[in-house]
């Protein structure tokens, strides 16, 4: 097969590290943990207490001197601790308190008992533990946390477990990496919003919807969308106008060459700095990137299945550095499950399906086809020069 030379473009891997060599890290901002799920902690957290922040029971039972156990005392039962309770004074030789889960060991005692494992007679306490050990079913202070250690490095992903542990550290407000502003500008003469009406001349736009819902997917929401027609001026102003109000910029359509693509000259009157334009893959060649102070620009093609394929591919790990979660850009080495044949010279994204033996290639891979992405949780990425893949090759693939 003939080689076609595809000079003017940049290749994929290029184009990827470019854009996050151009992604700054978002400023900080301060949330309580009710609402900072999803965001990466901007600073190191060092824990203020220990944890337990004293010896404190693992069971309801009863607590003891273990040297008055061994030596075969009679042990009286005096008394009982609630978690939430304590006990002032020392516990006495011989003598065993009634505990409960999570309240505070008294001094004087080392040892507890689950209360399944005791018999009371005459108010003493008669232990059937043969498993039992000196310190069994305490928790002690400090066992899982210390005071002053690192309890959560920088650039930490707050997960349901995460918001839990510094909560249990008393942590309420956190400060945490802000998540970007959104603006999403589609072009096209030929748009209608969906639940209008369309005639032969025009298309329901869809890009808006897939480009929202991916965003808010990773816990975006600060999000303004606009549609605007194939006109410089309006196309120009719109971009002018929202600029400067978000990190992201992502417009669909008009970036390719045609006598109404519009979009990479109107980008050029607002002072974007173009970074690369045209990228050697397939679907989305005509990938625009630019940068305006910190903000970033994201010029992708108006076919639908290549603007949600670019997002995953190019504006997702820009998303995850600017928010300090690039090492959650999910990248995996599987077997391909069918065989694939394609053009070198260009780097080729499909929509696949992961299974039992690997990764499937499915159907409808054109770029204005979006009936594969109702089925596919990934895009498989098939080398730039390569032609031949068959069943059994290894891919890489990102999940999405």
């Amino acid at each position: 097969m003939k080689k076609i030379a595809y000079r003017t473009m940049i290749d994929s891997d290029k184009a990827l590290k470019l854009i996050l060599d151009k992604t700054h890290l978002l400023k900080k901002e301060s949330k309580n943990l009710y609402d900072a799920l999803d965001y990466s902690t901007s600073n190191n957290i060092y824990s203020k207490i220990d944890f337990p922040p004293f010896d404190q029971s693992a069971m309801d039972g009863y607590a003891f001197r273990w040297e008055d156990y061994i030596s075969n005392n009679k042990i009286k039962i005096k008394g009982e601790i609630q978690a939430g309770s304590y006990f002032n004074s020392k516990i006495d030789k011989n003598i065993a308190v009634r505990i409960f889960t999570g309240a505070s060991v008294p001094s004087g005692v080392d040892t507890v008992v689950m209360q399944e494992n005791i018999k009371e007679e005459n108010e003493n306490l008669i232990i059937n533990d043969k498993n039992i050990k000196q310190g069994s079913n305490i928790r002690k202070q400090g066992s899982q946390t210390q005071k002053g250690v690192l309890a959560l490095p920088e650039k930490t992903y707050i997960t349901p477990g995460i918001a839990g542990f510094l909560a249990g550290l008393g942590q309420y407000k956190i400060n945490v990496i802000k998540k970007p502003r959104v603006c999403i500008i589609t072009t096209g003469k030929e748009l209608v919003k969906p639940g209008g009406k369309i005639s032969k001349s025009k298309i329901f736009e869809s890009n808006s919807f897939s480009l929202n819902a991916a965003l808010k997917q990773s816990n975006i929401t600060d999000i303004n969308i606009f549609t605007v027609d194939d006109i410089p001026e309006i196309i120009e102003n719109c971009i002018n106008e929202n600029l400067s109000k978000c990190d992201i910029m992502i417009i669909t359509g008009g970036v390719s060459v045609g006598d109404y693509d519009f979009v990479v000259e109107s980008l050029n009157k607002c002072r974007v700095k173009k970074q690369f334009h045209r990228v050697k893959q397939k679907p989305g060649k005509p990938l625009y990137f630019g940068t305006f102070k910190n903000s970033l620009v994201f010029g992708l093609p108006g076919n639908p299945s290549a603007v949600l394929t670019c997002y995953y591919i190019y504006v997702l790990p820009a998303i995850l550095k600017m928010t300090g979660n690039l090492h959650r850009h999910n990248i995996e080495t599987m077997l391909l499950t069918n065989d694939f044949t394609k053009k070198s010279g260009l780097t080729y994204f499909l929509k696949g399906k992961k299974c039992k033996d690997g990764v499937k290639a499915l159907h409808s891979q054109e770029s204005y086809q979006m009936n594969s992405f109702v089925e596919a949780d990934c895009i498989i990425k098939l080398d730039e020069e390569r032609e031949k893949y068959i069943k059994g090759d290894l891919v890489e693939v990102i999940s999405i």
